[in-house]
């Protein structure tokens, strides 16, 4: 039995994956999310493979709210590089440069103390009561990473401008 669901996948997969993985690339303009995103669907079905009366409705459901999933992500990073007052120095940077990948580089750069305020505070937008619950430091004390990771943003950020002229 075993073996015929195995086929059966394998066939759906070579059918459907080329169109849904295209469909995923129209909406997140990018082909690594993409295929990110199409593989994810083909999972989730194979776990519920016995479930699920129509698998093609079922993917392209799944794929969707995974590509919700990724808008939000990058709407949320969009506003974490806004609060975090980065706005200037990505202003100054060369035309047509990629302003995310800088800064996502520099918060993975950070020490880990920083980094972990900065994600959780910026990124997943929890209140600094909460960043402060979850790493078990005082409220105060996350407010002073938050300041230093801006000041730490700030310089990197001018300091990559200045490069630039």
């Amino acid at each position: 039995m075993s073996s015929s669901k195995d086929r059966a996948a394998a066939e759906l997969f070579a059918d459907l994956y080329p169109d849904l993985a295209g469909w995923c690339r129209r909406l997140v303009d990018d082909d690594g999310t993409a295929h990110e995103v199409a593989s994810e669907a083909f999972a989730r079905l194979w776990l519920r493979w016995g479930a699920v009366e129509e698998p093609r409705g079922f993917l392209y459901v799944t794929a969707a709210n995974l590509v919700r999933d990724h808008w939000r992500k990058m709407d949320r990073e969009r506003r974490a590089i806004r609060r975090a007052g980065t706005e200037a120095a990505l202003a100054r940077q060369q035309p047509g440069a990629e302003s995310s990948v800088p800064v996502r580089l520099l918060v993975q750069s950070m020490p880990e103390r920083l980094r972990t305020a900065v994600l959780l505070y910026y990124f997943a937008d929890l209140p600094v009561r909460d960043v402060a619950t979850l790493t078990k430091r005082r409220e105060g004390t996350v407010r002073a990473d938050l300041h230093a990771a801006r000041e730490y943003l700030r310089a990197a950020l001018g300091e990559r401008c200045d490069h630039t002229r």
